[in-house]
């Protein structure tokens, strides 16, 4: 045999052994062409290896995954849809997506997650769909929001939800479409933040289900966009800088359009009517102003009264002193005057 011959025969040998290094899982249907791994149901406790590094899409719903460690998708870096919705995961490294750059959608529904750590989608920026619902999350963390600037789509339903973090919910400026039914949500002052970020996100054109009130017992079962602003009225004066902010906000929404469609004002579309709650909430501020103005003017009337009369006070106790101080020296000159004339009618 010659040596070219060899080397032949060595890569003919080799080439299975390469093929084997990235085959598709046994438990999985894999498609080369659409580059599509499926392994639902297959009863996984883990996520399977030898996975191909051009995988796309992985669908891993249905199985029986616990925990998602660091980097466990290490092996397919450019995958754009992964699914592991129905599974039993309880816990997820703050790493465990680290590397997946160009990941778009990502379920995670239908597990037993208690909470996410917020470095969790740190490294991800591309993604639009994050579904989080049938879960048992308390919380999101507010940094979070950070990573998810371009998401279009977030679900939280059906969670153990009873407040939200307001400074998320306006770093998602791309949000299309939110769920959130079915979460035990408390309607006190700790989700007026909520209520005044819904109205802004609706008049903007987004899509919410509902938010049901569960407590207080008196308001259980309604729905918190149309619960009057007058049973927040104790907690208003905390919120109005965030009201204020909305309105400037959508005025300067407002005014852009009119700039950017000025040369034929007769084709702008006709603004939408702000919601009713908001004008109420308008209309309080608006009153809230003018009793404030009023108790500032009775305060500067009081000021002033106190003021002269002060002054007139001291002016009368300065006169009264000196009053006294004169008649005391007319009472010297008199008794000067009384000891002199005894002396003047013994000489005389």
């Amino acid at each position: 045999w010659t040596g070219g011959q060899t080397a032949v025969v060595l890569v003919c040998a080799l080439l299975p052994l390469l093929s084997l290094s990235h085959a598709c899982p046994k438990e999985c249907s894999c498609n080369s062409n659409t580059k599509v791994v499926d392994c639902r149901g297959q009863g996984l406790y883990d996520i399977p290896r030898r996975l191909h590094p051009d995988t796309q899409e992985l669908y891993l719903q249905d199985n029986r995954i616990r925990g998602l460690g660091s980097m466990a998708f290490r092996e397919i870096p450019l995958v754009r849809i992964l699914d592991l919705s129905n599974n039993s995961i309880t816990s997820v490294s703050p790493t465990a997506l680290l590397g997946l750059r160009t990941l778009q959608r990502l379920s995670l529904a239908y597990n037993s997650l208690r909470e996410l750590d917020k470095r969790l989608l740190g490294p991800i920026r591309s993604l639009s769909h994050l579904d989080l619902s049938h879960n048992s999350l308390w919380s999101l963390p507010g940094a979070m929001g950070d990573s998810l600037r371009n998401l279009s789509h977030l679900g939280l339903a059906h969670n153990r939800l009873t407040r939200m973090d307001r400074s998320l919910l306006e770093a998602l400026t791309r949000l299309d479409s939110v769920t959130l039914r079915g979460n035990p949500w408390r309607c006190d002052c700790q989700l007026i933040g909520l209520k005044l970020w819904l109205e802004t996100y609706l008049f903007k054109g987004g899509a919410v289900d509902e938010v049901l009130c569960y407590q207080p017992e008196e308001m259980r079962d309604r729905d918190l966009q149309k619960v009057p602003y007058q049973l927040f009225h104790a907690c208003m004066t905390t919120s109005y800088h965030y009201l204020f902010a909305n309105i400037h906000h959508l005025e300067s929404e407002r005014l852009l359009r009119g700039h950017t469609h000025g040369s034929m004002p007769e084709c702008e579309t006709k603004q939408r009517q702000r919601p009713v709650n908001l004008r109420h909430a308008i209309a309080t501020v608006i009153i809230t102003g003018v009793v404030c103005g009023i108790v500032c003017l009775m305060m500067l009337a009081a000021a002033v009264y106190g003021c002269a009369y002060a002054a007139i006070m001291a002016k009368y106790q300065r006169e009264l002193k000196k009053n006294e101080e004169l008649a005391a020296v007319q009472g010297a000159d008199h008794a000067t005057a009384d000891e002199k004339e005894p002396l003047e009618n013994a000489i005389a």
